[in-house]
């Protein structure tokens, strides 16, 4: 039993005790994540990480970090914390995917206006369903009390990950060329991008977030509430079957921002509108919003949370691949002469 406490400290708000409560409430969810490289368990100073590079000549680190944003403010409202921290997990693994990397190991980071051990808890156990869905382990985290600072009830949730591949065959877009077809992999809804413009279209905090929607066959909160999709596992096995030759995250900036960042600068993409699965959600936020359908593309994943680039031999097969690791995946376009992103 931890006897250190404080009642000045607690009497400033910040309580300890209540910390020492959350790390043993997280505990069995943490325990989840532990993999092959695991070496320690919650509660070090550092989280240590035996890195195995078997199979690995020149292996080459690869970091990301990145938050929820204010899909927390859904959460908040609908008093559900247990898959926020998916997103969280999603958001690092599925960038540091993007260059060909396997996610090795997690920390998150939580602040909160006053910590609430079952509440702490239950986010961390959306953090580790993460990281179980990604295959990698959560070594460590921070949870810190901003009593003045935030509201009692507010949170704000954060990450870190850090992956490794070996330099031959980190993801190079050099090799990308007209010609080559682009593949999307389906979101799984709004992810974790745009929620400023969500909240303002529905108007959430004045809004019954319980009501049965039909468009979306499901409540508006559940809908939004969605965790982001984690992409990790079905493209790693994608890397072992093909060559993949880019692959792209489609958050923040939609489609005409991240598909740039994987093409050269002799190289577009065409895409036909009538090819892209637009989830019910987007059409629904379209059309309460009023938003124009370039702004949409501009800022959302419009169901599409991931792309692939292969050559045109390789389609049939990435295809065969990424459903039989239960991926919604499809043509969605190719790769052009030019610039940019062309929807048509």
């Amino acid at each position: 039993m931890n006897e250190s406490r404080s009642q000045s400290y607690a009497d400033a708000g910040v309580d300890i005790t209540a910390g020492y409560k959350a790390v043993e409430l997280m505990k069995a969810h943490v325990a989840r994540t532990m993999t092959a490289g695991s070496v320690t368990d919650i509660g070090g100073f550092g989280g240590l990480f035996a890195l195995d590079l078997n199979g690995i000549t020149n292996p080459i680190l690869v970091s990301g970090t990145d938050g929820v944003g204010t899909k927390l403010k859904i959460a908040l409202l609908m008093d559900k914390h247990d898959t926020i921290g998916i997103d969280c997990v999603a958001m690092c693994v599925n960038d540091i995917i993007c260059c060909g990397a396997k996610p090795l190991f997690f920390l998150d980071y939580i602040a909160c206006g006053k910590n609430i051990p079952e509440r702490i808890a239950e986010i961390v156990s959306g953090v580790a369903e993460g990281c179980v869905q990604s295959d990698c382990a959560l070594v460590g985290g921070e949870t810190a009390e901003h009593p003045g600072m935030m509201p009692e009830l507010d949170y704000d949730l954060a990450g870190f990950s850090v992956g490794v591949v070996d330099r031959s065959k980190v993801l190079n877009k050099a090799n990308v060329k007209p010609g080559d077809v682009l593949i999307a992999l389906a979101s799984s809804g709004v992810h974790s991008n745009g929620f400023s413009l969500v909240r303002k279209v529905f108007d959430v905090e004045n809004a019954d977030l319980n009501v049965y929607v039909n468009e979306l066959g499901g409540t508006l909160g559940e809908t939004l509430l969605t965790p982001t999709k984690i992409y990790v596992k079905s493209i790693l096995q994608l890397l072992e079957k093909v060559n993949v030759k880019a692959v792209s995250h489609i958050t923040g900036g939609g489609f005409y921002e991240n598909l740039p960042r994987v093409l050269p600068d002799n190289c577009g993409v065409k895409i036909e509108k009538k090819d892209v699965r637009v989830l019910p959600i987007f059409d629904l936020l379209m059309k309460t919003g009023n938003i124009p359908e370039r702004d949409m593309y501009n800022t959302y994943n419009m169901g599409v949370g991931m792309a692939v680039i292969v050559d045109e031999q390789s389609v049939d097969t990435a295809l065969e691949t990424l459903k039989a690791a239960g991926e919604d995946a499809y043509v969605l376009g190719r790769v052009v002469s030019g610039q940019g992103v062309e929807l048509c």
